[in-house]
C-alpha cells in the first residue's frame, strides 16, 4: 500500500494572501473561487481540485513556534541565489541564511505569515558543484 500526498494545508489569518503568496512562489493555479475575505483558498497542481495542491485555512490564533514541518523547495529554471531574490521581492522574509562561499548550503525563509521554508540548490548547481 502506497501514500500521496493530496494537498499540503497551511493554518493563517488571510488565506487569501498567503495563497498569492504560494500561487506565484509555485506556479499553482488559484482555485476559481478563491476571494479576498474566503476562509479556505486552494492552489491546483492540475486542472481538477481533485488532484490536489496547496490549502490554506483561516485560523484564529497565530503562528507561536518553529514549523514542525517544512517544505523544502528546489529551482528548476533559476538558480538558488536567484530565485531566493524572487521570493523575497515576493513578500518573503530571509530568517537565517546558510548558503556558503563555494556555491553549497541553502536559505531558509519564511512567508508573509511566518511558515518556514528552504530554498535549495538547483540541480544544475548540484550538479556542477560538490556536495
Amino acid at each position: 500500500m502506497t501514500l500521496r500526498v493530496r494537498w499540503i494545508d497551511f493554518d493563517c489569518a488571510d488565506p487569501f494572501t498567503v495563497a498569492s503568496f504560494w500561487a506565484e512562489a509555485t506556479g499553482l493555479r488559484h482555485h476559481p473561487e478563491n476571494a479576498p475575505g474566503e476562509d479556505e483558498c486552494a492552489l491546483m497542481s492540475g486542472v481538477d481540485i481533485a488532484e490536489g495542491g496547496m490549502l490554506f485555512q483561516r485560523v484564529p490564533e497565530g503562528k507561536v513556534a518553529k514549523n514542525r514541518v517544512h517544505l523544502d523547495l528546489q529551482p528548476t529554471d533559476r538558480t538558488r541565489d536567484e530565485e531566493v531574490e524572487r521570493l523575497l521581492g515576493l513578500g518573503a522574509s530571509l530568517l537565517t541564511d546558510h548558503r556558503q562561499p563555494d556555491g553549497t548550503g541553502w536559505a531558509l525563509l519564511a512567508d508573509p505569515e511566518g511558515n518556514e521554508f528552504c530554498v535549495e540548490r538547483s540541480a544544475a548547481e548540484r550538479a556542477a558543484t560538490p556536495a
